[in-house]
């Protein structure tokens, strides 16, 4: 126990530039550090990632995270570099040349945290690494593809426990998902071999986020209509099937806007464009099928609208949850059609015969997919009841009261304007934001890094607001960790420094 020694305030504000914890996060830290396992369940933007990788920071030795995304992985460790944090992922993306030199600068001890595809455990070289490095912590994210209840199962994290039971030493395992009925979260305890984890979950309200249900006779010309109306704004339009995505696209584009889809149908190369240029914010608009989900890390998402009804609940929060991540307002619309409906039964009813279900187990999934998607019908019709209580309600949240951010409890969607609340303290400077925002753009270019790594919306406006005159001055700014002064300090203290020096004469 005695290398927990690092203080895990001193590590949040030298790594992340925040001087509190959100609501939970501590407490799971703490559980881990005490050598327990974890078993969080947090809406997406709750901060998740800072549960595991503080005690990776906090402790000796060498954090494994199993991640199923690609993309997801290269956007975390990008960030963490980006932060001060020396990491590095392991996938099928390297080519073996890279992955040999990544496992021997893993097992010299280069990386304090590591990114692992759930396929690599079984791979011989991996688990001798594995068997001989000092691993501290083991993270799991996304545990709900372990259930084939969930939404999004992956048959290779069934085998996560018997990699964990092939260690030397067992180090303590904290899984860690957005979204988890109760059933997906038993499945998430028994199948991972979790041992009395401390288990949290944590609300699932995301009070910034609006919740609309709209019924147009035009798709199309709703969605021009509102993205006309936010000509800045990043937004992702998720679309049933390949067809409709390309579809939308198409007429987007024809209608003036500049949009990119993405779907299971495009090569890899194509869609690792289609990603980067949004994540870069070289593109507002993304059209999409579900396969763009897990892998996105974008805080300034700032509308998500469905084309089309998805199937569950849990798939259209998670997806709406893409928005706002940053904790700004943001936009989440569902466009509803009754054909919609019969559209997802009948891709329910496809579900193949395979070895991994028996027939009754089979009929059993299909009839609760049924009934999932009776409760998600019953949201997209919801004329009397607040959305936001609905949704919670399925995650086994109850209240009262109504949120006052829907479109069953105020004014219709197409009089809603996104923007941000600005307390008497909080008016800015609009000149000098424009400035922020135009170098961080340029930083972004230059570095190839995405907009939100150097900087986020709403570090930008603190800085409008406080105009640190010295680099001293960032430490008061959220957000601004030591690496980040270190590369970017000067440049955002010399934009407001000339602003303030022409504002004098």
């Amino acid at each position: 126990m005695e290398q927990r020694v690092k203080n895990i305030y001193d590590l949040l504000k030298k790594y992340y530039g925040y001087d509190s914890f959100r609501k939970n996060q501590e407490d799971i830290i703490n559980h881990i550090l005490s050598g327990r396992d974890a078993a969080a369940i947090m809406p997406t933007g709750a901060g998740k990632s800072i549960c595991y990788q503080i005690p990776a920071l906090a402790m000796d030795g060498i954090t494994l995270v199993i991640s199923p995304l690609i993309s997801l992985m290269q956007d975390q460790v990008r960030a963490l570099i980006s932060n001060g944090v020396r990491a590095a992922y392991l996938n099928s993306s390297l080519s073996p040349g890279q992955m040999e030199l990544a496992i021997r600068n893993a097992a010299a001890g280069v990386y304090k945290i590591i990114y692992v595809a759930p396929e690599r455990l079984e791979a011989p070289s991996f688990m001798r690494f594995a068997c001989q490095a000092d691993i501290s912590l083991i993270a799991v994210d996304e545990a709900h593809c372990v259930s084939q209840w969930g939404q999004d199962f992956r048959p290779s994290y069934l085998r996560i426990a018997d990699f964990i039971g092939r260690l030397p030493n067992r180090p303590p395992v904290a899984a860690l998902t957005a979204t988890a009925t109760e059933r997906v979260k038993k499945d998430i305890l028994e199948k991972l071999g979790l041992r009395n984890p401390f288990t949290v979950t944590a609300s699932f309200d995301r009070p910034n986020l609006y919740f609309g249900i709209h019924t147009p006779i035009d798709n199309i010309q709703f969605i021009s209509d509102y993205i006309a109306r936010r000509p800045d704004d990043s937004g992702i339009i998720y679309c049933s099937t390949r067809k409709e995505t390309e579809k939308v696209v198409q007429e987007l584009r024809a209608n003036g806007f500049s949009a990119l889809p993405y779907h299971a149908g495009m090569s890899d190369s194509d869609r690792k464009y289609a990603q980067e240029e949004f994540t870069y914010d070289r593109t507002k608009i993304i059209v999409a099928t579900n396969a763009f989900g897990m892998g996105i890390d974008k805080p300034n998402v700032r509308f998500v609208i469905h084309n089309n009804m998805p199937s569950c609940i849990e798939d259209y929060y998670q997806q709406a949850g893409r928005a706002g991540r940053d904790g700004d307002p943001a936009d989440c619309i569902l466009l509803y059609s009754g054909r919609d409906v019969r559209l997802q039964s009948y891709m329910i009813h496809q579900v193949p015969e395979n070895d991994s279900m028996t027939a009754e187990q089979r009929r059993e999934f299909i009839e609760a997919e049924e009934e999932k998607l009776k409760l998600m019908t019953f949201y997209a019709t919801s004329k009397s009841v607040c959305l936001r209580k609905r949704l919670l309600q399925y995650f086994g949240e109850y209240t009262k009261s109504q949120c006052s951010n829907c479109s069953v409890c105020n004014e219709d969607i197409q009089e809603r304007s996104v923007g941000f609340a600005e307390g008497g303290s909080m008016i800015i400077d609009e000149a000098l934001l424009a400035r922020l925002r135009a170098k961080t753009r340029l930083i972004s270019m230059q570095q190839s890094v995405p907009i939100y790594s150097v900087a986020g919306d709403a570090m930008l406006r603190e800085l409008a607001v406080k105009k640190p005159r010295e680099l001293d001055g960032l430490r008061k700014i959220s957000g601004f960790g030591e690496e980040k002064i270190r590369r970017f300090g000067k440049i955002f203290v010399d934009v407001i420094n000339q602003y303030e020096e022409e504002a004098d004469f």
